[in-house]
């Protein structure tokens, strides 16, 4: 397959500005150090700033701050990182599913499949499925009964989607995904667990990506919800009746107790999660590996944890943990005295 694109062509899809020659073309999108002569690419972080010099790059896309800096072609635009990420669909050679069922799947004679659709090799699509215009179902994907998905999604390679989903348009669910799978939820009953069946849903919206290995749970009773922008990172864990908000960010191994809500445009990073039936408010972050442990009203980041540091110094620290409630008691009775 080949890429070829002018320079003017990328800045009208990037919405840049061309500085040099507009008619100069670019096959490829590649980093400043590993960029080669006919490959475009970026500076968004100042750290790469000295290999602006030594690159070998046909163009650079650039912040106008730094454009003096550099004197070959560019693409001029205030934030270069977001050109960067509206240019990388014209360099995409993932492989596209041909249109229609292919022969070795197997379709419910009652599911309703757009002709626009495409069903990959293998997969199993159930009893009244609904699936939109342009959607491609991957290689040994399944889609449990009475699921219903929108146009333009691309459910992986080996994607589970158990009964009753609702999926909206624009979804990307990348391979191993579990999509429905029954909520933790058991009762005790003389010294042994009750299963509790997990009757609700799982709704998700439109233009939402979840990673590869990442679960989410159907409802105890009412559905989970991932509302429209959402994006979850591999290996992220939503149990059930979870909600969560428009725009919200979660890095890999980022988890999510049962009925919790998340707010719109909150970010967990990387191994951040909270425990169950409390609620975030719009605009809460969460650094990494912190634990929320109840409600939070206030936007703004929080941590938890301990700092990194060497291992004998980390030793020593905890030990005095368990010695604050003493030290606290001992300060409380000076005060007095004093």
């Amino acid at each position: 397959m080949v890429i070829n694109y002018t320079l003017a062509e990328v800045a009208d899809r990037i919405g840049a500005n061309v500085r040099g020659d507009a008619a100069c073309t670019v096959t490829g999108l590649n980093t400043l150090r590993e960029a080669r002569a006919g490959e475009l690419s970026f500076l968004a972080n100042p750290a790469y700033r000295q290999y602006l010099d030594s690159t070998s790059a046909t163009a650079v896309i650039l912040h106008p701050s730094f454009a003096d800096d550099y004197a070959g072609n560019a693409l001029i635009t205030d934030n270069p990182y977001l050109g960067y990420a509206r240019a990388t669909p014209l360099f995409d050679c993932a492989p596209i599913l041909p249109t229609g069922v292919h022969p070795s799947s197997v379709v419910a004679v009652s599911a309703k499949i757009d002709g626009t659709a495409s069903i990959g090799p293998l997969a199993v699509v159930g009893e009244r499925v609904v699936i939109g215009a342009g959607s491609c179902i991957g290689a040994g994907a399944v889609i449990g009964d009475d699921s219903t998905i929108g146009a333009d999604c691309h459910i992986a390679a080996n994607v589970s989607i158990s009964h009753g989903i609702v999926i909206g348009d624009g979804v990307t669910i990348h391979s191993g995904a579990v999509i429905g799978a029954d909520g933790f939820g058991f009762a005790q009953h003389e010294g042994r667990w009750v299963k509790i069946h997990q009757l609700g849903s799982v709704v998700i919206g439109n233009h939402v990506e979840i990673g590869a290995c990442t679960t989410v749970d159907r409802g105890a009773l009412g559905n989970t919800v991932i509302e429209d922008g959402v994006i979850l990172d591999n290996h992220v864990q939503i149990a059930h009746n979870v909600q969560i908000g428009e725009n919200t960010a979660m890095a890999s191994y980022a988890g999510v107790a049962g009925s919790t809500v998340v707010g719109k445009n909150c970010i967990f990073a990387a191994r951040a999660g909270s425990v169950g039936h409390v609620t975030l408010c719009d605009g809460v972050h969460l650094t990494a590996a912190a634990v929320l442990t109840k409600s939070l009203k206030e936007p703004g980041s929080y941590s938890s944890g301990t700092m990194f540091s060497k291992t004998k110094d980390w030793k020593k620290s905890a030990v005095r943990f368990n010695q604050l409630d003493e030290l606290a008691s001992r300060i409380r009775k000076l005060e007095k005295k004093l």
